[in-house]
């Protein structure tokens, strides 16, 4: 399975790469207010599901654009043929195809691959995660203050801003500087292999994040919701940590967002 994976997420990003900075306009939509889709998007989709249907007929998928699909069984692949479409359509060199793996309630692999930086983030459960064939770990960092962290902005939950910003001043008074890539994905892969202490980010769907929960947990980091709780796949509120800085942004985070309220998915 974590061949086929790999297989898949070379492939789609062949498709990105040949496509990248050549997209005419009018190949481009909006799907709703700041989230855009590309005729990209939907091919590296459909060559990902193509591949994991010859090999695996009987499994479920659900993928960002088309849904989901294929028998309700034991397993379902969650993908996303382009986490980052507004920087791919920008011409900004951050993107990555991320392909997981669920059996039951849990994610058994996940693979994130960034073509342009030929980097494949990969991990099966309980067989260590790997950047192309070197394994990697989280930072062994202790403090915040020894630690550079990531985010996203809330570009689908503008109503929730404030409390964000808010967040982000204390967060970055406490750390050594906050990134904001614009791929979840590789945001995810970079805090497992070391070089983000932590990331947090609110607004996420499934399959943003599936892959790197796999990836980030086999290099001995730790992935809750904002109120680390195990909920954080369809609940949209993610910190992901080195581990040892988790509670730290925990307590940070919860100071504005102090419990779950529905006004956060309004």
């Amino acid at each position: 399975m974590i061949e086929v994976a790999k297989e898949a997420a070379y492939a789609a990003g062949k498709i990105l790469t040949e496509h990248f900075k050549k997209l005419p306009k009018e190949a481009i939509r909006e799907k709703q207010a700041n989230d855009y889709l590309s005729f990209v998007d939907e091919t590296s989709e459909k060559k990902i599901i193509s591949i994991i249907q010859e090999n695996f007929p009987d499994h479920s998928i659900l993928a960002e654009e088309g849904g989901a699909s294929g028998q309700s069984g034991e397993y379902r692949w969650i993908i996303d043929p382009l986490d980052g479409t507004t920087n791919y359509i920008s011409g900004l060199p951050v993107f990555a195809v991320s392909i997981a793996l669920q059996k039951g309630d849990e994610m058994i692999l996940g693979v994130v691959y960034d073509p342009l930086q030929d980097e494949l983030f990969w991990a099966e459960k309980g067989k260590g995660a790997y950047c192309n064939e070197a394994p990697i770990r989280v930072s062994d960092s202790d403090s915040l203050s020894e630690c550079l962290i990531a985010t996203g902005f809330p570009f689908k939950a503008k109503h929730l801003i404030h409390p964000y910003l808010n967040s982000f001043e204390d967060m970055f008074h406490a750390c050594i500087g906050i990134r904001r890539m614009g791929a979840a994905a590789i945001d995810i892969a970079y805090v497992a292999a070391g070089r983000f202490g932590g990331f947090w980010e609110l607004g996420l769907s499934p399959w943003d994040l599936a892959a790197g929960s796999v990836i980030v947990k086999e290099a001995g980091g730790h992935i809750s919701d904002f109120w680390d709780g195990p909920d954080y796949l369809f609940k949209n509120y993610l910190i992901v940590s080195n581990s040892r800085v988790h509670a730290q942004m925990g307590g940070i985070i919860r100071r504005h967002f102090p419990k779950y309220q529905t006004v956060y998915n309004k």
